[in-house]
Formats: structure tokens, C-alpha cells, sequence
């Protein structure tokens, strides 16, 4: 029984745990969206959205608490000057795990995980569905109206044949 186990171990020791962990928040900083398997995705999202929150506030403590977790410079810089203001009012949920299916070679079930704000597909049909209406507007039963009265005048006159 699985009693008081919080974390997934993904089947490594601690130290094996955290720097693939790390490195694949790196990674996910980076390219903002990774291929893996679905437990790891899972332990990652439970891994970085704590860094990503700690990248709001931009202080020396703050960089040197998420450059602790994640041991490379670039990732850094790139969390704190491209991911955090983008993120800025986002209160929390910032990646999304994707399930895509299973690896041909030993049958694991893969995911995508990806940072929610930089998904440009996303974010386009997020932006056409705010452009509609309510359903109680009236502008479209007026509209209709508004066109048949063209339409119909447009019969009666006829152009003329020379």
C-alpha cells in the first residue's frame, strides 16, 4: 500500500531522481514543451511549478533559490526574463500534461508537457472564443430585418436592356 507516499520515486535513488529532474525542467524552460512518459511528466509539473511561482518575484534570493534547484545559468535567466513575465498574473497552473499515446519500443504511455502560456495554437482559439457574443443579444435578431428590406427592393428594379 502506497500509505504516506507522496512522491513517485520513478524507480531511481534520490540523487538520480533530481538531476533528471532537473534536467528536464531545464529542458522543459528551454523548449517550452517535452516529450516524455506520462509518471514523469506528473513528477515533473510537481517539480517546477514551484520554481515558477518562485520566478515572479525577481530578487537575488529568489534566483539563487530556483538556480539551486536547477544548476544552469541559461534556464535560469530565460525563467526569470522570458517565463516570468509572461506568467506574471497567472495564479498558478502553469503547465499542461498532454497524454499522446504509447512508445512503440516497451509500450509506456508518453505525454507532452508543455508551459501553458506558450502554446500558440492554444492561445489563438482562446482568443477567438473571447471575440463571441452573448446568447441574448439582440443585434443578430435586428439584422435580418435590416437585410430584407434591400433584398427586397432590389427585385423591382430591373436594369434595362439596350
Amino acid at each position: 500500500m502506497r500509505h504516506n507516499k507522496a512522491i513517485n520515486h520513478l524507480g531511481r535513488k534520490s540523487g538520480h531522481r533530481k538531476a533528471m529532474l532537473a534536467n528536464m525542467a531545464c529542458s522543459l524552460i528551454e523548449h517550452k514543451r517535452i516529450k516524455t512518459t506520462v509518471a514523469k511528466a506528473k513528477a515533473l509539473k510537481t517539480y517546477v511549478e514551484p520554481l515558477i511561482t518562485k520566478s515572479k518575484e525577481d530578487t537575488t534570493h529568489s534566483r539563487r533559490t530556483v538556480f539551486s534547484y536547477l544548476k544552469n545559468k541559461e534556464a535560469v535567466k530565460e525563467l526569470f526574463g522570458v517565463i516570468a513575465p509572461k506568467i506574471a498574473d497567472r495564479p498558478g497552473g502553469y503547465t499542461r500534461v498532454l497524454h499522446t499515446g504509447f512508445r512503440l519500443g516497451d509500450g509506456a504511455d508518453m505525454a507532452l508537457i508543455e508551459l501553458v502560456d506558450f502554446n500558440e495554437a492554444a492561445l489563438a482559439s482562446a482568443k477567438k472564443e473571447a471575440k463571441k457574443s452573448t446568447r441574448r443579444s439582440r443585434a443578430k435578431k435586428a439584422e435580418p430585418k435590416a437585410e430584407a428590406a434591400p433584398a427586397a427592393e432590389a427585385p423591382a428594379e430591373e436594369p434595362k436592356a439596350e
